[in-house]
Parts: C-alpha cells; structure tokens; sequence
C-alpha cells in the first residue's frame, strides 16, 4: 500500500543546511552510500554463516552506476535489504534523532566529516548532490515484500510497494544542476579510488576493455581479441587484513607500489597489529629520505574498516614520523573523524605511543640484527631516529642506543661507542669533552686536517636536523660540548695545557696586528694574534660558536630572529709563530709588508669562501704580481 509521512524532525526543514554547509565536502556522498552497501553486505554474509539465513548468496557485490542522459547515480547490493517497516525506523526516525542538536550546533562545526559522523547523517549526505533519491529494497526476510522510499529533499516522503525481485538495495540520486561535476565517469572514479579502493567487498563501476590471446595468423604470429569485463575498482583483501606470517616481502613491495605508483622501493616496513588496549592494524614504509628532501607530508592514509578516512593524520602519527608512508586502519577510530575530534579521542594519544613503541622496536631489532646493514641505511633513516629523539622524550630512551654518529671517514659508532673513542684526545684540560663536526666537509677541508694532524675526530653533521641535534646533544650528555671545526683554530677548540711559546716580542705583536688590521679593512672582523703551533695556518678566519649555531637556528626559523638579524661578525685569528708572519715583518718597505700582509688575508677568506666579486679579482691580479 502507498503511504505517505514526515521525517520526525522537530525544527527547520534540515536539508537546506545539508545542501548549502556540506556543500565543499559534497563528494564524500559516494563513500557513504557506498560504505553502507558494503555493511549491508556483510551483514548477509555474516547471517549465512551464522545459519540464520538459508538463502543462496549469490555474487555479493557492490555495483556504482551512471546515467547521464536520466541524470541519475545508482548505488546497488545484494545486501540483507529493508522492509518498509525498517525504511520508517532507519531512514525517518534514526537518522534525524540528532537533528535539533544538528541544527544548533552546525555552525561550531569545521567540516563535513564532523556532522555527518557526529549525527549519524550518512545517508542523508545524498541530498548534497541530488534533489530527489529514491530507494528501492527488498529484505532478506521470508515473506517480505520489496518496498519503495521517494524524498525530493524536503521533509516530506512517500513509501510504496517496490517492484524489486532480488534481495539487497538499490539508492537512486537524482543529480541536482549544481552537481553536474558528479555525472562523470572520470569523476566518479576519482572519488571510487579515493576513498573505496580497500574495501572488503567488490565494488564494480562500469567496465573496462582488456585483450586476451585469440590463436595465431597465418603468418604464425600471436593474434590478440578485446573483450569487455567488469570493472572492479577495489581490492577487498590489502596486506594489512592479513597476518604477516602469511606474507612475503614481495607482497609488502607490491603493496607499496600500489599505493605509491612512482616511488623507489622502501628500505622496510613494520607490520602493526594490536587489538588491546583498542583495534589497530596497517603498515608502515620507511621510504629513502636524502638530505635534499622536502618534508613530504600526508603520506600516510587513515582508513576505518577499510574505508579511507583522511590523509591528514598528525594526531595520531608522531610528528617526527609523519615521513613514513603506509597505511593506518582503526575501527576505534570513528568513521566520520574531524581533526577536533581526533584530539578530543582518548584511543588516539594510546595509538600515537603504540606507534612510536612499534618503530623503536623495530629499529632497535634492526641494528641488532644486522648491525653493517643498519649501518647502509643510515643516511635515511637517520633522520627519523634524530627527530624522533628530539621531539619525543620516550623515544630518546630506546634510540639513544642504536643512534649513529657518522665522522668523516664514513664510520659509525653509538653515542656511547663515540664517547668511548674520543675521551682520551678530545678532553680539553677544563675535563670538558669537545665533540668536534663540519657541516661541510669539502669547505671546512683546511680545518678537518688541521684537527687530523692532532689526532682528533671529526664528525659529519649535515642533515637538516643537525642543529637541533647538537643542541640535544649537549643538553643529554654529561660534560661534553661540540664545536663545529672552524669555530676557531684547533687549539682553542680543544684547550690543553702545553699552550706553545709565543716567538714575537710584544713590539713585533703590535706591529703585527696593526698590519693585519689595515689589511683586512673590515668592522665585522677582530683581529687577534695568538701563539699557535708553527705548522698550523698562518691566518685563520672563523665565526664564534654559538653565534654562529644562533645565526644558523635562525635561518631555519628557530625564533631567533635577534641573531638572524646581526651582521656576520668573524675573528682573524694571526698564527705568530708561523715562518710567514716572521717573514712579512721583515719585508723591505711598507708598501710590500701590506701586500704580503693583504694576500695571507685574502688566501684565508677564500678558504671559507668569503672572497667574492671585485676583491677575489684583486687577489687574483695580485698573486700574479708576486709569482
């Protein structure tokens, strides 16, 4: 019998609201009416198993259909379907039992995905896109009859006697003009792969053309025939449902390349599965991440019982992981979640440890394992390790055991090893532990051997994160500092007691540095002379330590910004035991001690690639001059 009814809702008409606040959001329609057929699905599944229904199962299914010429999207299944009864409590009564609340509250809320979930709205998504959505359903019941629900988006609603044959439903939108965009195939897969690519039963939109052998020719070549079939456009079983005793590397592989079509092989993955304290399974990638990357985020895909949620997932991955690629899936995590939500959720900070336990672990369980090809993969995920230690307190602990410090030489050793190599040379006489590093080893190569010929250490320091890094350092270790290894000449880096005599006479130091002084001609550049070993440089120029880690935290927005705004202030530091400076002081004439005095100046600036433009010309001209 036809009958005719309104939605129980107490309050403005809603679908207005729908239409215009959802309006940005509109194409998770699709995931959730699709996402529905895919419950009813299972749930037929689940009766047949539980011997409650008797029925042939048939090809369970879900089929997405487009008529662009009726302008209609249709979403069908052989679920376990509704009687006309069920059409009354589940779709008039249920979905608007939130509805006064919807209507005071839709304004606070920041996206579609917040309302929806929070309202139990799912269905009522259709009406975003449509201004008419039929229903057409049979029930699985015996004696059922099938039944017919019309709404044109008000709150008014006919139901009728249907005419459908088969268990299961079929939702029938009628595109409204502001969606056209939706009555596309192209479109329609879009939104099919974005959010339904993974889910556990078989989605078919449309078909697809594919070739297949057909014999031979004449000639004894292979000869090809195009054939239609079903365009299935998810896979029901991902690696992530399954156990990973059952699987290979290769499927791990496969699966990434899936996912992430253009990308080079992931250096390894960790499989997550946990069902206590809440419901957690899914893989994680540890891709290859050079010192040239760009933070690539949102890599990682949130799904909730194989239907992709959001890519944005900053509170549930650790910050300093949000590098890795993969998958997370929780049904602990409500389907509809909004980035408000996710914070207020007491299961998402337990996930955020579990993940960061699961990664410590299997690091830890791979420097243990095979300690040299740890060691290989070390420029990548070195910088995981590093920010995980400076961003998570917890993290530190486990990692400070198999974090690896790298020297120029290319050998690794652990935090403790390295303290173990050095603390024999690298105490100054103060008992302060100096861990000496370059940032750029081709460019600081002078000060490297200089530090070399003292049989002192140096270590590589050039991911983007070092600075930071080295500031932890000091801060965690006991009585060490670091220094970068032109931060000052050797000897002053590492101060010992046997300081070598000064050879000049305090009238040759004065004459000395006034000569150095009129040389350099430069404010931002103190000149010092200083009693240094014979065989080191005759002129250094370096930049102080901590001014220069300030200047350099500042460029990477570190809130320094006091620093970053000073000038580059150097010292030029005047080895007067060096043969040269002996030298200069006993050239004939003024005019030549300034030149010699000019060229030993310019030779140290272009060390550090500070001679430039009309001065590294000059110094050109010159060194011509005196060869």
């Amino acid at each position: 019998m036809q009958e005719k009814g309104t939605i129980s809702i107490h309050t403005e008409n809603i679908f207005p609201i729908i239409k215009k606040f959802l309006y940005s959001d509109n194409e998770i329609f699709l995931r959730e009416l699709v996402s529905n057929a895919v419950d009813a699905t299972q749930k037929i599944k689940r009766l047949s198993s539980l011997g409650q229904y008797q029925g042939d199962l048939g090809q369970l299914r879900v089929e997405v259909s487009l008529n662009e010429e009726a302008k209609t999207i249709t979403i069908a299944d052989r679920g376990i379907g509704m009687t006309a009864e069920e059409i009354k409590k589940y779709i008039n009564q249920i979905a608007f039992s939130g509805a006064t609340e919807f209507v005071e509250k839709f304004k606070e809320a920041k996206d579609a995905n917040e309302l929806i979930g929070k309202f139990g709205l799912g269905f009522y998504s259709a009406f975003m896109v449509a201004d008419k959505v039929e229903i057409n359903t049979l029930s699985y019941q015996d004696g059922a009859t099938p039944a017919r629900w019309i709404c044109d988006g008000s709150t008014e609603f006919e139901i009728l006697p249907g005419d459908r044959t088969e268990r299961g439903t079929e939702i029938i939108l009628h595109i409204n003009e502001e969606s056209q965009e939706f009555l596309s195939q192209s479109k329609i897969q879009e939104i099919l792969d974005k959010y339904c690519s993974f889910l556990p039963v078989e989605i078919k939109f449309g078909t697809k053309t594919e070739t297949e052998p057909d014999g031979e020719d004449e000639e004894g070549k292979p000869k090809y025939k195009s054939i239609e079939k079903d365009n299935i456009v998810n896979n029901p079983n991902p690696i992530w449902t399954k156990a990973p005793a059952d699987l290979k590397d290769e499927d791990y592989l496969a699966f990434y390349k899936e996912l992430y079509p253009f990308s080079e092989d992931p250096l390894f993955w960790i499989h997550l599965n946990v069902d206590y304290p809440f419901n957690l399974t899914g893989v994680l990638y540890f891709p290859k991440v050079k010192n040239d990357f760009e933070f690539q985020r949102n890599k990682i895909k949130l799904f909730s019982r194989q239907v992709f949620i959001t890519d944005e997932v900053k509170d549930i991955v650790p910050e300093f992981l949000m590098l890795l690629h993969g998958v997370i899936d929780s049904p602990d995590i409500p389907l509809n979640v909004s980035r408000s939500f996710l914070q207020a959720d007491s299961n998402v900070k337990k996930i955020n440890n579990y993940i960061t336990r699961k990664v410590a672990d299997k690091l830890s369980e791979l420097y243990k394992k095979d300690r040299t090809s740890f060691e290989s993969k070390w420029q990548d995920i070195g910088l995981f390790v590093k920010y995980g230690m400076i961003s998570e307190e917890k993290f530190y602990e486990k990692a400070k055991d198999f974090a690896l410090l790298s020297n120029t030489d290319g050998k690794h050793a652990t935090l403790e090893e390295y303290r173990e190599t050095v603390k024999d040379t690298q105490t100054d006489k103060d008992g302060q532990l100096v861990y000496l590093y370059t940032n750029d080893p081709a460019k600081q190569d002078s000060y490297i051997q200089s530090a070399k010929a003292k049989g002192y250490d140096v270590l590589l320091m050039n991911s983007p994160l070092d600075n930071h890094f080295i500031n932890q350092m000091e801060q965690k270790l006991e009585k060490t500092s670091l220094k970068r290894v032109d931060a000052d000449v050797i000897d002053k880096l590492i101060t010992k007691s046997d300081t070598p005599p000064h050879i000049l006479t305090a009238e040759q130091e004065t004459k000395v540095k006034e000569l150095f002084e009129s040389a350099v001609n430069k404010s931002n550049m103190r000149v010092e002379v200083e009693s240094l070993s014979p065989d080191e440089l005759p002129v250094h120029i370096t930049m102080d330590e901590f001014m220069r880690r300030m200047k350099d935290m500042a460029q990477m927005g570190g809130g320094m910004n006091f620093y970053g705004s000073m000038p580059d202030s150097y010292k030029v530091a005047i080895n007067g035991n060096h043969p040269l400076i002996g030298k200069i002081l006993s050239a004939d004439g003024d005019d030549t001690k300034a030149k010699l005095a000019k060229q030993a100046i310019d030779l140290a600036l272009l060390s550090q690639g500070l001679l430039t433009g009309a001065d590294l010309t000059e110094f050109v001209k010159r060194s011509v001059d005196l060869i």
